[in-house]
């Protein structure tokens, strides 16, 4: 076969899918029974990938298996594994390495191994390469090895994985050349890194500059409230200078996989060299304390008329990491509605995308119609603008609508973030 994608995630399936679309033999690895049943049936668990778009990749000859032996078969094997960390804040490769052990167990001479997973500087080549070169085979000569950092955004309508420039960098220039040859197959733009090392420290330069930047704006809109400054209409204005700006957006916490994590990888690394990096460090203390200072927001407008959070009803909307997805990896929805819940506030939620919802082992309860519980609740927070939610109405029936994303048009009853 031509490729092996280890990991069916919201990486690893788009990989396979847009392999697979352009004439490649795929198979995709899984430890996931659950995962590798599913979408032998047809059926996706990643939300941009529809049924009928796993259909398709399985006329083409697509097929999971969780049975590494596969790999022996490849031409190229592509390691897409979560990299989270652990209750500590350090990587925790764990998945790397179980993916690593089956390759080194079934590499044959000529195969390209590509690690996707977002990680450390030096990763690649530190822990990757002794353990697959320990049964004798030798990298740019009986293999090739590279890192190329995943770049997906999910929910993006305009960017995907074939039109997103992908960076792939080899332990040796022929490992890079091979790795591109791969990628320009699906891929429009492949851009070549010095090496490894240099792709590795790319995925994480783009995640801690989006970090660093959103905390930013995090902190000014903890004071611009304060000193009478709209600070969605200052972003607004600076926006429309054509060099030099990027615009960010305050909001009531970072999620998903990319930002909350990748940072840490990075400081985790520098901290290992004995050197501080306090703009990291920072950034992560600002937006952890986001959700807090939603709260105390929240618990200022209720206050204002006269209620208590405690025995308020507080209807929480999107609580996923993003909008329009159904992913809630490290969603600061969360953090809000502990904090509400620990001052005894009575929480419901919507979401068009989550069905049930659960809170420290609780379950939240769940409306089906919004729009009536807003005319209700003591108090509705904005948290992810999902498409379905019509916020013009929401901000004519609820009773005091909090928008944390500064996505309603001004309203008497409508306060921003």
């Amino acid at each position: 076969m031509d490729l092996v994608v280890v990991g069916l995630g919201y990486v690893g399936l788009p990989l396979a899918r847009s392999a697979s679309a352009a004439g490649l033999k795929v198979v995709g690895l899984d430890r996931s029974r659950r995962v590798v049943d599913g979408l032998n049936a047809g059926r996706s668990h990643v939300d941009d990938i529809t049924d009928d778009e796993v259909s398709s990749m399985l006329e083409r000859g697509f097929t999971a298996v969780d049975r590494a032996e596969v790999i022996a078969d490849a031409a190229a094997v592509v390691v897409c594994v979560p990299t989270p960390l652990t209750d500590h804040g350090s990587p925790d490769l764990g998945a790397v390495h179980a993916a690593v052990e089956d390759i080194a167990e079934n590499l044959s001479p000529g195969t390209l191994v590509v690690l996707e997973s977002t990680t450390y500087p030096g990763t690649t080549d530190e822990v990757v390469r002794p353990r697959l070169e320990a049964g004798g085979l030798r990298v740019g000569e009986d293999f090739h090895l590279a890192f190329s950092p995943e770049r997906i955004d999910p929910g993006n309508p305009a960017y995907g994985l074939e039109n997103t420039p992908k960076v792939v960098g080899g332990i040796t220039p022929d490992c890079t050349k091979a790795a591109r040859a791969l990628y320009e197959r699906f891929v429009t733009r492949v851009v070549e890194a010095k090496g490894t090392r240099e792709a590795e420290m790319a995925k994480l330069l783009e995640n801690t500059y989006r970090h660093v930047n959103i905390a930013l704006v995090n902190e000014m809109s903890m004071f611009c409230r304060e000193i009478g400054v709209d600070l969605w209409d200052a972003i607004r204005c600076a926006a429309t200078k054509p060099f030099g700006f990027a615009p960010f957006y305050p909001g009531p916490g970072v999620g998903g996989h990319c930002i909350p994590i990748d940072p840490n990888y990075l400081s985790y690394k520098v901290r290992s060299l004995g050197i501080p990096f306090r703009f990291v460090e920072l950034a992560q203390e600002i937006n952890q304390r986001m959700p807090v200072h939603v709260v105390n927001r929240a618990a200022d407008l209720l206050n204002d008329r006269s209620k208590a959070v405690r025995g308020s009803r507080v209807l929480l909307l999107g609580v996923t990491y993003k909008p329009d997805i159904s992913d809630q990896r490290e969603s600061p929805a969360l953090a809000v509605a502990q904090n509400l819940r620990a001052r005894g506030a009575e929480l419901v939620y919507f979401d068009p995308r989550v069905a049930d919802w659960t809170v420290d082992g609780l379950p939240v309860e769940r409306t089906d119609d919004y729009l009536a519980e807003a005319g209700s609740a003591d108090l509705t927070i904005l948290l992810q603008p999902h498409r379905e939610l019509d916020l013009g109405l929401l901000a004519d029936r609820a009773r005091m609508l909090f928008d944390t994303r500064g996505k309603s048009a001004d309203h008497p009853r409508v306060v921003k973030l």
